[in-house]
C-alpha cells in the first residue's frame, strides 16, 4: 500500500514532516552477503551509504560511506525501497550502532530485517497522522 505523501517544491512530506529516499542493495558472493542501505540527504547534499557484509547470519563487517549524488548515480543495483523522516533515520543509524556490536559474535537476521522496517513510514492507526 503506497505512503499518502505531499509534494512542495519538490520535497515529499508525510505527516508535515520532510521525507528523504531511501535505497538498498543486495549483493551475494561465495557465501557473503553484502547490504547496502542508501540514504539521501540535503545538507550537506550527498549520499549515506551503510554496508553491512554479512556471513551465516553474522554482521562481520559494517561500515558507513559517503559520496556525492553524481557518483551515486553512477554505482550500480540501489533500488529506490521507501522513503522516510530524519526521526526514522536517527533511529535507524542508533538501533544498528547497536546491532552491530551486538550481531559479531551471533546470528542476527531477524534483528537487521527488523531495523530495516523501521524506515518504512506507516499510517498511523488513527486516520493518517
Amino acid at each position: 500500500e503506497e505512503v499518502p505523501t505531499q509534494t512542495f517544491d519538490n520535497k515529499d512530506y508525510f505527516c508535515g514532516k520532510e521525507t528523504f529516499p531511501v535505497y538498498e542493495s543486495v549483493f551475494t558472493e561465495e557465501g557473503e552477503t553484502i547490504r547496502k542501505i542508501a540514504v539521501e540527504t540535503e545538507k550537506p547534499p550527498q549520499i549515506e551509504i551503510h554496508v553491512w557484509t554479512i556471513r551465516k547470519g553474522i554482521l562481520r563487517h559494517f561500515y558507513v560511506e559517503k559520496v556525492s549524488k553524481r557518483e551515486f548515480e553512477e554505482l550500480p543495483y540501489f533500488k529506490q525501497i521507501t522513503r522516510t523522516t530524519p526521526s526514522q533515520w536517527k533511529i535507524f543509524s542508533e538501533g544498528e550502532a547497536q546491532i552491530s556490536q551486538m550481531c559479531e559474535s551471533r546470528v542476527c537476521r531477524t534483528e537487521l530485517e527488523d531495523l530495516v522496517k523501521v524506515l518504512y513510514l506507516e499510517k498511523s492507526e488513527k486516520g493518517h497522522c
